[in-house]
């Protein structure tokens, strides 16, 4: 497959900064917690849909106790329109237990500590990492194994293979926002059925493998 240069991803990443200086995740949150939280519910679901469930939720429950406190089935009431909403609903009671009992109901800080929550796998730890600590790492969801080696921007054959192709390639300074622009990008421009190549900043740029 064809990748793109060093000189020619850094003209990428100055072009999403040009245009978007200051990406952030569309997930709606008040807090970190409720933040970890929409995280887990946004597998296989879109933010939209998320944050449209959470809205009411996160008027009653800001807080890992609270979250115990509510239980499970008046939680399942808020997120029923979510897919997995159960098993999704189990992880969150948990990992709220989790967070008071050995975290001082914090969110930490370090990924083998995230992901020793109950449902927070290697995806929404890098999320967590990255949106709440602002450490250069890169969250790697179905958008960015899609556009990413696409665009020659990574190679891999899976999710880790490409996220460490990302972090290797990626200059320092653009990791805080890189997952944010190619997310956007993703979701928006280059779309899986119908990418918008003819309106795309990156068109001359990207090396549309297929």
């Amino acid at each position: 497959m064809k990748l793109l240069s060093e000189s020619e991803i850094v003209q990428v990443f100055e072009r999403f900064k040009k245009v978007n200086q200051n990406p952030q995740t569309e997930l709606l949150a008040p807090n970190d917690f409720c933040l970890l939280v929409s995280v887990v519910l946004s597998a296989q679901a879109t933010d939209k849909s998320v944050n449209k469930a959470t809205a009411e939720l996160y008027k009653k429950v800001r807080t890992p106790q609270q979250m115990v406190e509510l239980g499970k089935e008046n939680l399942i009431s808020y997120i029923r329109t979510i897919g997995l909403y159960n098993s999704k609903a189990d992880h969150i009671i948990a990992l709220s237990k989790k967070l008071i009992s050995d975290f001082n109901s914090e969110i930490p800080d370090s990924r083998e500590k995230l992901m020793s929550l109950p449902g927070v796998g290697r995806k929404t730890a890098n999320v967590m990492l990255n949106v709440v600590f602002h450490q250069p790492v890169m969250p790697v969801d179905t958008h960015l194994m899609r556009i990413c080696p696409k665009m020659g921007l990574a190679e891999g054959k899976n999710f880790l293979e490409v996220e460490k192709s990302l972090v290797e390639r990626i200059p320092f300074e653009y990791m805080e926002h890189a997952h944010h622009w190619l997310i956007l990008h993703g979701r928006y421009v280059c779309t899986a059925r119908k990418p918008k190549c003819e309106s795309c900043i990156l068109n001359d740029l990207c090396c549309h493998n297929e």
